[in-house]
């Protein structure tokens, strides 16, 4: 089993400080998110995204979908963004988990700067169906990418 959890990416954290990561809604930058089967290998010193153990299927292009995100907001003294949830229509595919990364030039040093790493616990599938990437609930204490 390669995937041991969910991380926010460590180069991440060091580009925010940076300011070179836009969550902006209409005028940010873009995030991706691509699927990877069990064989993938992620850690938080994950810093780029790779075809490398990339599914394959009906439904799914290399390099994955393209996320609409939610505009960053505060509640009490915690930030936060989040994602509207992400459909691969008519897929068959097997996915362990995936990679959320920045597909912007200046969000980084190229073009596919790492954000997070989600393990899905299991492999998930789906046959010519829609295979779902629900988000959680964007609040301080479930949207997926927040600052404490």
């Amino acid at each position: 089993m390669a995937f041991t959890g969910n991380y926010m990416c460590t180069s991440f954290k060091q580009e925010l400080l940076q300011g070179k990561h836009d969550f902006t809604n209409s005028t940010g930058h873009t995030f991706k998110l691509a699927l990877y089967d069990n064989s993938a290998s992620f850690t938080a010193a994950t810093t780029d995204y790779t075809a490398t153990n990339e599914v394959s299927g009906t439904g799914y292009t290399a390099g994955g979908g393209t996320l609409t995100n939610v505009t960053p907001t505060t509640s009490g003294t915690t930030a936060f963004t989040d994602f509207a949830d992400l459909t691969f229509s008519t897929a068959t595919i097997t996915a362990r988990g995936a990679l959320l990364y920045n597909t912007t030039t200046g969000g980084g040093s190229s073009t596919t700067e790492s954000v997070i790493v989600l393990d899905f616990g299991s492999d998930k599938a789906s046959t010519a169906g829609d295979f779902t990437i629900q988000f959680p609930t964007a609040d301080a204490s479930n949207a997926i990418i927040r600052i404490a």
